[in-house]
């Protein structure tokens, strides 16, 4: 008897502890939408940040809680819009596919370097010293900072330049945010004339360290039927809302700094 009253005690205690923790954990227990699960397995699961958010689970939680439109996610692409939309009960607006586009044809070929550096191999490290090792201070410095943050694999360093695989590009954008030069955007992939160059310097002195550089010499501008194009900070910006690839700009460039399909005048001459 001196053992079975304690056990007793106790087991009707923790019976009594469960009942009222059963209680008070439905009492308050915090409801959750079960749309949030459903869009977020119909998201790639890539977690890329393109949409905005820091992974698909927040993505989704901000749909359901009407902070996000459901069009978002670029990797998706048009299925997932249709699904999320349709879990949402909205009709699915779908917006056209981007890719990213750097805005540099400062190769090998056609400018050189200032010194070697031998520090950190990293472009964000390299442009602390004078904006970087190459002649052109707002060029490409060429050591992969966009290859490690790249979620599509589609970026690789092409005679000292990075060069992008529209075909494998996922549009993350991680390539905007860590270029410390920006010199990546991204562009509707229905669009195919771009400006490869981002000088800030003016047109004698780009021309005297790139042969590829925008000399800022309006042609492009002039020519455009579209008002599509015109020199911004000494190099052309293209209005891609405006454009139609009607190439009057890629026609006219003197210095090849407009490409169509990723290629200038020169090299299709050649």
């Amino acid at each position: 008897m001196n053992y079975i009253i304690p056990v007793a005690v106790f087991a009707i205690l923790g019976s009594i502890s469960g009942i009222l923790l059963t209680v008070v954990s439905k009492i308050f227990a915090v409801k959750t939408d079960d749309r949030i699960e459903k869009i977020n397995e119909s998201l790639p699961q890539a977690n890329c940040g393109a949409c905005g958010f820091a992974g698909c689970e927040d993505y989704a939680n901000a749909i359901v809680k009407d902070n996000a439109q459901t069009n978002l996610c670029r990797l998706g692409g048009a299925d997932v819009v249709k699904k999320v939309s349709e879990i949402m009960g909205t009709e699915a607006e779908v917006q056209e596919a981007v890719v990213s586009v750097m805005h540099c044809n400062g190769n090998c070929n056609v400018t050189s370097k200032k010194f070697d550096f031998h520090g950190v191999n990293s472009c964000a490290g390299a442009s602390r010293f004078y904006g970087g090792n190459g002649l052109c201070s707002y060029g490409c410095i060429g050591l992969g900072d966009c290859i490690k943050v790249c979620e599509g694999d589609c970026i690789s360093i092409k005679n000292g330049i990075a060069d992008v695989d529209e075909s494998k590009c996922i549009a993350c954008g991680k390539c905007v945010k860590v270029c410390p030069h920006g010199l990546f955007s991204l562009r509707p992939v229905s669009k195919f004339v771009d400006v490869r160059c981002s000088s800030e310097d003016n047109g004698k002195t780009t021309r005297s360290i790139c042969q590829n550089g925008c000399i800022a010499c309006k042609m492009c501008e002039k020519k455009c039927p579209h008002d599509a194009i015109h020199i911004v900070g000494f190099h052309a910006v293209t209005d891609y809302s405006k454009c139609t690839n009607c190439g009057e700009c890629y026609k006219v460039c003197p210095a090849g700094t407009i490409t169509m399909h990723g290629k200038n005048k020169k090299e299709s001459d050649g």
